[in-house]
């Protein structure tokens, strides 16, 4: 893969990150009042009781540890999204300082420019003449298929 191509894939990858840091942020970031004229925001709605059908109505004992994830995961959340973020934008650095560098400027790279784009013209007008032949050979094969087609049916003899 060239390194134009890696480029995009990798501002594609950090494009991702984004929209998922921003998704789990948003899902995942406690209500907060914004101005005292504001109503209380609602609160988070209650778990399961026992009473509701939950597991230890069943017997099963809750398990504690599985209780505290969610708060751990969310605080370690952002710091592992931005961690990803930061190492997406570095292998996007790298992959910036591996593009070569032009030298000679503005100026070196349009003579450049416009020498390829003399090299493409003469290749295209070569192109052009070899194609014109193959149309010429082309029709003359075809008139010599008819030719013979032709013959054939005229060596036919009709019933």
């Amino acid at each position: 893969m060239d390194i134009i191509s890696q480029l995009q894939e990798q501002v594609n990858t950090i494009a991702a990150i984004a929209f998922n840091t921003f998704g789990t942020l948003q899902r995942d970031a406690p209500p907060v009042r914004l101005s005292p004229n504001y109503p209380e925001p609602p609160s988070a709605p209650a778990a399961p009781t026992a009473a509701a059908g939950g597991a230890a109505a069943n017997g099963a004992a809750a398990n504690p540890s599985t209780e505290e994830s969610p708060s751990n995961n969310i605080s370690e959340t952002p710091k592992l999204l931005s961690a990803e973020l930061v190492k997406a934008a570095k292998q996007f650095d790298a992959l910036v300082a591996a593009l070569p560098f032009s030298e000679g400027g503005e100026e070196a790279q349009l003579k450049k420019i416009e020498q390829l784009q003399a090299e493409n013209d003469l290749v295209g007008q070569e192109l052009q003449k070899q194609l014109e032949a193959a149309d010429k050979e082309l029709k003359q094969v075809q008139e010599l298929f008819n030719e013979a087609a032709d013959n054939c049916l005229n060596l036919k003899k009709p019933d």
